[in-house]
């Protein structure tokens, strides 16, 4: 036997470990734990370390609406089955009263509707995007402190030994399953935290910046004690991680802005079909859509609103009306004047090498090429003046 003293990394990760990260950094915005906890129990899976007996993983994200909890966990169904529709999403809305846990369940023989009722929570339906080389389920119980107890109690069986008894007396297996639940609780309290309206602390306010350790700590700890005064002790002990999730700052919004405009220009060229066009968003119109968009008490969620109404409704009032077609290329931009956005066609009969070139672009400026140049020579004109002016 060789005696050696090779020091070891444990912080690095698998390939396909790896490859979930990258996936969720591309998708996901400001909320790096959650995807480090994400990616660490994936890891713990794949190598066979994993509690036996248990689900996957059980999560609980916290935070303030629009914060991006039920993104990452689409996003994790997304990145692992190829289809965010892979992930099974309980509304516990639904569930507030203790007899409509037979939804979930199934009715028991003897029940009126028995054989009628099908059960949201069957094998069936946690193995139904199960390939070969992937048998994951995801299964998301969205705002889970509006639920009653009922459905409290009976998860305490699924989150301990991963199983679960339908109305039939069926056993539902859950050993492969990542299970994630979300909750707007202490979310007034972070802020409180964020925004102190009393004293002198109120110029202290959060301004869309990095939060500092301190304060970040604070808001992590108000979200937790929220949750441990809604839920039992036998409720909290059985979760593996507890993710409170931060407000997006105004670096994050900017981010989220990239990705949702990349989304609407897949979304134009999946729904013009034959014809598909490209465009093109200004600094001016980003920097619009920011401030329209950014508001702490709706997150995400209103920039994305910001957009539909402000870029996606417009474009589609120019698809109807055959104004752009196959190969155009259209400006986005914002005039002060108008106090609106101005939608400019650049270019017409663009060939498809010359508009991949355009899409891969992130932020391009506006267009100071000569009329009747080419398509190519025109994107190649537009970056090069933008250089230069910079």
């Amino acid at each position: 036997m060789e005696c050696l003293n090779v020091p070891l990394d444990p912080s690095r990760t698998g390939r396909e470990a790896e490859s979930l990260e990258t996936a969720l950094h591309q998708r996901i915005v400001g909320q790096d734990e959650a995807i480090g906890q994400i990616v660490n129990i994936y890891q713990m899976f794949l190598t066979g370390m994993a509690a036996p007996g248990r689900p996957i993983g059980n999560f609980l994200f916290l935070g303030p609406t629009g914060s991006g909890k039920t993104r990452v966990v689409e996003a994790t169904a997304e990145s692992l089955a190829g289809t965010p529709r892979a992930l099974v999403k309980i509304d516990c809305a639904e569930f507030q009263h203790s007899h409509e846990i037979a939804k979930l369940i199934g009715s028991p023989p003897g029940y009126l509707g028995h054989r009628e009722t099908h059960p949201l929570l069957s094998q069936e339906v946690l193995s139904h995007y199960h390939t070969e080389k992937m048998k994951v389920s995801f299964v998301l119980f969205d705002e889970i402190e509006k639920a009653s107890d009922s459905l409290w109690n009976l998860l305490l069986g699924v989150l301990d030994r991963a199983t679960l008894t339908l109305g039939d007396n069926r056993r539902v297996d859950f050993s492969r399953a990542m299970i994630f639940m979300t909750s707007n609780l202490g979310a007034g309290e972070m802020e409180s935290i964020l925004r102190p309206g009393l004293g002198f602390t109120a110029t202290q306010a959060w301004d869309g910046n990095a939060l500092d350790e301190r304060t970040a700590s604070k808001v992590s700890r108000a979200g937790q004690m929220a949750a441990r005064r809604k839920f039992t002790p036998e409720f909290i002990n059985r979760l593996d991680k507890i993710v409170v999730f931060k407000h997006l700052g105004d670096a994050e919004l900017r981010q989220i802005l990239d990705i949702e405009l990349r989304a609407v220009q897949q979304r134009v060229l999946a729904a013009t079909g034959a014809t598909p066009f490209i465009f093109t968003v200004s600094a001016a119109a980003r920097d619009f859509l920011l401030l329209e968009g950014a508001d702490m008490n709706y997150g995400a969620r209103h920039l994305k609103r910001t957009i539909e109404r402000r870029l996606v409704q417009p474009m589609s009032n120019l698809i109807a009306t055959q104004q752009v077609g196959g190969g155009d290329w259209i400006q986005v931009d914002f005039d002060p004047q108008a106090g609106g956005m101005t939608f400019l066609k650049r270019a017409q009969g663009m060939p498809p090498y010359a508009m991949a070139e355009l899409a891969n672009e992130p932020a391009p400026p506006e267009v100071v090429a000569a009329a009747g140049a080419s398509a190519l020579e025109l994107i190649r004109a537009t970056r090069a003046g933008s250089s230069r002016r910079g």
